[in-house]
């Protein structure tokens, strides 16, 4: 095994060393959204939109802008996704679809369908090749290609439902994993198929010490509750002693960044964390680079994208895009611009919002950051703070108070005639002042938010701050059926939500 691992190892550095010849963005781009139109073209989608004289225009680009309106998921789903639920085929891919994602409901509905198609398995096989490829440049000892990757998803005790099923999108990925791959995955077939989570979490921390595990891959959150049960159960100081050979973490979903500080308590060395950019409409990218902070975009899997930027010219105070907004090709976007994605998939998905903000920290390597939600942003009367604000705002009270904050979210309301904010904390460490967390969070936004620090002087009248104990935030997901590797507890509350966790606080509280 040490020499199959070596020789993967070479022969990543050997392929790194070979140059293939390259398009450009633009080119892979354009040439993505023809074949995604010339697959399409005879679909319901597709006949209704005139793929066909879109396809013969002379500017492609710039007859499908003005031709095919941008859709959120609440529209494409009203529009076209409901007749694949009932059945019907080539609706807006050519395929009667077999799968659909369900999707943690973070924003819009609570409940969405994604159609998974063989085109996006497809998908997502291609982009994990193109990141093994990656590997080679990262510090990877050779061994761990050999060992085995645990991948905390969904079940894949898929829900079977007349035609089609349905699932998390890392349960369908799972249970679509190719055969050469299935020596490596943990936990395995018997226990991914189990459907409960916390009777696969019982097992995964059980049967642990039996696996020489090298990669972990899943949502820092429940991955970092899933070592910690782990740690525990066995009596050992760190995970390292369990698994002395764990050298890769693959996260993705949320910022890493408030989960650091907590995580590496939880190592005995160090180890490579590495980025994906994934959700259940597909698998869009991965951190390339080592010490780079961004997401390389892929550009010719089945995904076209197009970036409209996050401002009152394109999108409405609640985050809603208006009609006919700016879009901009991957060749046309500038750095330090917070973009909202839409994407036209090998999944029958047109212009479609995908709700994530991004900017580019580097337009040659078409690398981005995701800085927040179009709808998980607080701007009551124009603060415009953006989650990725609100995460460093977390991170920095962590270290000037050297406290681990498992998981945070804000509300806002009136307050005075004015506006206030209210900030739950979930950290163990109870004993804290919450006052000095006000503190830093307050005068942390402010030096990274212009726009806070203005509001914080006239209409943001204050700023209070709420600790509870980090395991709420866990029974308020169990509470609402959401609990498991690819939930995320939302980072702005509004409307319902907030009236449901306020509820929920008063109960235990009592």
């Amino acid at each position: 095994m040490a020499i199959l691992g070596n020789l993967i190892s070479r022969s990543l550095r050997i392929r790194k060393k070979f140059t293939f010849k390259l398009g450009t963005p633009r080119q892979y781009q354009l040439q993505t959204l023809h074949r995604l139109l010339v697959k399409a073209k005879d679909t319901q989608f597709g006949q209704h939109y005139k793929f066909q004289e879109l396809l013969n225009s002379p500017n492609v680009m710039a007859q499908y802008r003005s031709t095919v309106p941008v859709h959120n998921y609440n529209k494409m789903h009203a529009e076209w996704w409901h007749k694949c639920l009932e059945g019907q085929a080539n609706v807006s891919w050519p395929e009667k679809i077999k799968y659909f994602a369900l999707s943690s409901g973070t924003s819009e509905s609570a409940s969405k369908h994604i159609p998974v198609t063989r085109d996006m398995l497809r998908n997502v096989k291609k982009v994990g090749v193109k990141q093994l490829y990656s590997m080679a440049n990262f510090n990877i000892p050779p061994k761990s290609f050999t060992k085995g990757i645990l991948m905390l998803g969904g079940t894949t005790a898929l829900y079977e439902k007349g035609d089609y099923y349905e699932g998390d999108m890392s349960g369908i990925q799972a249970k679509n994993i190719p055969r050469w791959f299935r020596r490596f995955y943990k936990p395995g077939g018997n226990i991914s198929k189990k459907p409960n989570w916390e009777q696969r979490i019982r097992l995964i921390v059980r049967k642990a010490p039996q696996w020489d595990v090298g990669t972990v891959c899943g949502v820092p959150a429940w991955v970092q509750i899933v070592l910690a049960e782990i740690i525990k159960y066995h009596g050992v100081k760190n995970i390292h002693e369990i698994w002395p050979n764990l050298a890769v973490y693959i996260h993705g979903g949320v910022s890493f960044e408030p989960y650091r500080e907590s995580f590496q308590k939880l190592l005995g060395k160090p180890i490579n964390f590495i980025e994906t950019y994934m959700a259940s409409e597909g698998s869009f990218g991965f951190q390339a680079r080592p010490g780079v902070k961004g997401i390389k975009l892929v550009l010719n899997t089945g995904i076209f994208y197009e970036f409209v930027p996050f401002n009152e010219d394109n999108f409405t105070a609640d985050g809603e895009i208006k009609p006919n907004p700016k879009a901009y090709m991957i060749h046309e976007v500038v750095e330090d611009v917070e973009y909202a994605v839409l994407l036209s998939t090998c999944a029958g998905a047109w212009r479609y919002l995908i709700g994530d903000v991004v900017k580019f920290t580097s337009v040659k390597e078409h690398e981005i950051v995701i800085v927040g939600r179009t709808k998980q942003f607080l701007s009551l009367c124009g603060e415009h703070m953006s989650v990725d604000n609100m995460n460093k705002a977390i991170d920095m009270v962590q270290r000037k108070m050297g406290i681990t904050i498992k998981e945070f979210t804000v509300a806002g309301f009136p307050y005075q005639s004015l506006f206030a904010h209210r900030w739950y904390i979930g950290t163990d460490d109870m004993n804290v002042d919450a006052n000095r967390i006000r503190e830093i969070i307050d005068q942390t936004l402010a030096e990274v938010n212009d726009d806070y620090a203005v509001e914080r002087t006239s209409a943001l009248k204050e700023l209070f701050v709420e600790v509870v104990p980090n395991e709420v935030f866990i029974d308020y997901m169990r509470a609402k059926g959401k609990e498991g590797a690819m939930n995320k507890f939302p980072r702005v509350l509004k409307g319902d939500k907030l009236k449901d966790w306020e509820q929920f606080l008063s109960v235990k509280s009592v």
